[in-house]
């Protein structure tokens, strides 16, 4: 990934220098092997109590984290061929050995009144030019923030305010492929109200989001004429977003409920030239235990842009959740929405889902997730994306988890460029310290 206007740092440096390339496998290997030894962790979620004593705040606790993780990435990014002296760049996404330094934080203050939960790390992505010579200078900072203020959580009417940051080279726009960085922001605020002693939630929710993409690269790819790829031409699918919702829940027996959910998005295009939508979806369904160890959702309704596209789609969800224990559970689904997009005005997305989580002897978490999408443009435009997520994760300590994993992705489309037809393959060792 060429991030085009960072220049290389100390890490880089050491890394581009021939007599420091066997410390880099050295260190890479070190990584590798230390959850072997004990001395590693993963990020995710277990259902056990992570982390050490933390620093005293007020009535909760700060707990500052460190995450290390060595990385394979068969399609990391567009990278100057070797010995290319930057004048073009590889049409290809290459692959590259990638390490992520993610220092974070976790701060939970817990109030009747008042409760707040704060959640974030900054991730130094450092390419070690081990695969791809040249790739060092791409190097670049991402990160993400999570923040969640509630007050008078419990009482019949509660307020709630959050706010999301993310940097990241994973966007959320489906028109583009690899070899971009978004940056994301969206606050919101919800109102939930429990009239009739709780038998009826009603939340209604006001969001505003915006989205800025930046290409990877400062040159066209060779061989690479489209949209996606160009990089004057991602500005193209910079957005903002104003979101209005109102979900409600009525449980009319003991495990079952009525579920409603209406939502309008006002989606404005700052450059580019594509129309503004305004999409309406509202869909209605029903949730809740078929048996002690079957929960089923299904929800069905009507998605409609009052925009200039006029597109419109039949809405659908329908989720199995099987618990074959108190500590594993295995989920199917299928659902169908549709999203304003920049350059295209809308897509339909069709989603196919397993997921699966089991924890053994109260430390071992298995974990594994695949997906399949077919997403349909206005116009001919129709991608496929393939994902499959695997990874086990073992808690040492309350303060230390190690795991690795790997993914497969594969994305194929009716349009040309690299960036939107490729195939995808990751390995990851990753290791996590919570004090």
């Amino acid at each position: 990934m060429c991030w085009y206007d960072s220049g290389p740092g100390v890490l880089d440096r050491f890394m581009t220098q021939p007599a420091n390339k066997w410390r880099a496998w050295g260190l890479l290997a070190m990584a590798a092997l230390w959850p072997a030894l004990g001395h590693a962790q993963g990020l995710g979620s277990t259902g056990l109590p992570v982390g050490g004593n933390g620093l005293k705040v007020g009535e909760g606790r700060l707990h500052p984290t460190f995450d290390f993780e060595t990385r394979f990435d068969s399609a990391a990014g567009y990278f100057p061929p070797p010995g290319d002296s930057g004048a073009t760049v590889s049409g290809q996404l290459s692959p590259e050995a990638v390490l992520h330094i993610r220092p974070g934080l976790r701060l939970e203050l817990p109030g009747s009144k008042v409760n707040l939960d704060l959640r974030g790390y900054a991730d130094y992505v450092h390419f070690t030019g081990l695969l791809t010579p040249g790739s060092t200078s791409t190097s670049h900072m991402e990160g993400l923030a999570d923040l969640k203020v509630t007050f008078n959580r419990d009482a019949p009417v509660s307020l709630e305010l959050n706010n999301h940051f993310e940097r990241s080279d994973r966007t959320r726009s489906v028109a583009i492929g690899a070899g971009v960085l978004s940056l994301y922001n969206e606050v919101s605020l919800g109102v939930p109200l429990r009239p009739g002693g709780g038998a009826i939630d009603v939340v209604p929710r006001v969001f505003f989001g915006v989205e800025r993409f930046k290409p990877l690269a400062a040159l066209f790819p060779v061989g690479c004429g489209s949209m996606e790829c160009d990089p004057a031409g991602v500005v193209n699918f910079d957005y903002s977003n104003l979101r209005a919702s109102l979900q409600g829940r009525w449980r009319f027996l003991p495990k079952t409920a009525v579920v409603v959910d209406g939502q309008f998005t006002y989606r404005n295009y700052s450059q580019g030239g594509t129309p503004d939508a305004l999409v309406l979806h509202a869909t209605a369904g029903l949730a809740g235990l078929v048996s002690p160890k079957i929960a089923v959702t299904a929800k069905l309704g009507w998605g409609q842009d009052f925009g200039a596209s006029a597109g419109n789609a039949l809405l659908a969800q329908l989720e199995g959740t099987y618990m074959l224990s108190h500590a594993a559970t295995v989920k199917v689904g299928y659902s169908r929405t549709l999203e304003p997009v920049g350059a295209f005005g809308l897509f339909r997305d069709d989603r196919g889902y397993l997921e699966g989580q089991a924890l053994l002897g109260g430390r071992l978490t298995l974990r594994g997730v695949t997906a399949f999408d077919y997403v349909s443009f206005q116009g001919p435009r129709r991608d496929t994306v393939f994902r499959l997520d695997l990874g086990p994760q073992y808690q040492f300590e309350r303060w230390l988890i190690g795991g690795f994993g790997y993914l497969y992705g594969v994305r194929s489309s009716t349009s040309p460029g690299a960036g939107i037809n490729y195939s995808r393959h990751e390995g990851y060792v990753r290791m996590t310290v919570t004090y």
